[in-house]
């Protein structure tokens, strides 16, 4: 993000919600963004409780070792909406499906948070 201009800051100690604040130059746009980092092509796990989810905004990064990691620009509604719930054992955990995240209108869209 800081090499788009953005000023961004990360939470400490595994904090509840967002795991970076990002603004810009003049902190007149301020976010707090949840960001997952996937090594390799993977559904995104978000836990027993969707509506425990908080940060208005979530980046997803595939490869992201790569010198060229994807990144996929999705809103708190888009999340909720494109997970999907897994009943195991009488037991909900919820989850972002591959083919949902990497959509094109997601990719790379850092001008969503403009």
């Amino acid at each position: 993000m800081s090499r788009r201009g953005w000023n961004v800051i990360l939470t400490i100690r595994n904090a509840r919600g967002a795991d970076l604040y990002a603004a810009n130059d003049d902190e007149t746009i301020v976010h707090p963004i949840q960001s997952k980092a996937l090594s390799k092509r993977s559904d995104v796990p978000l836990g027993s409780s969707i509506g425990s989810l908080r940060s208005p905004w979530w980046v997803i990064t595939m490869n992201a070792h790569a010198d060229e990691p994807e990144c996929y620009v999705l809103s708190l509604d888009e999340v909720t909406t494109l997970a999907v719930e897994n009943i195991k054992e009488g037991k909900s955990s919820f989850w972002l499906p591959f083919k949902s995240f990497t959509r094109p209108e997601f990719k790379n869209a850092w001008h969503r948070l403009e």
